[in-house]
């Protein structure tokens, strides 16, 4: 009985490697597809949220929301953290608004 235990331990390890692996590489082809549809590139659009909030960005993504996909840039600017949300059609800033979380984190 021992080891057949030992056995489908193994088997559960394995599968659930397995099952991580794939779900990881479908979540991948996921990322790639949507961020394929952007008609500018995540540079770009860093470039446009630096220029707005005059600052450096921290962290960039290409994210789903309310009103659609855009990209989301935080932006480290006068001691401050801001969210800008840019159009990844245009490349326009379409918002922009402080972090609070971020300035928490840093309290």
């Amino acid at each position: 009985m021992h080891r057949y235990s030992k056995l489908s331990f193994l088997a559960i390890v394995v599968f659930t490697c397995g099952a991580a692996a794939y779900a990881a590489r479908k979540g991948a082809e996921s990322d790639v597809l949507v961020t394929s549809k952007a008609r500018i590139p995540l540079t770009q659009a860093i470039m446009a949220a630096e220029r707005h909030a005059n600052g450096k960005a921290i962290r960039a993504e290409y994210e789903h929301a309310s009103l659609g996909w855009a990209y989301a840039v935080a932006v480290a600017s006068g001691g401050k953290v801001l969210d800008v949300r840019v159009d990844p059609d245009s490349g326009t800033v379409v918002s922009s608004r402080e972090d609070k979380a971020d300035r928490d984190e840093r309290d």
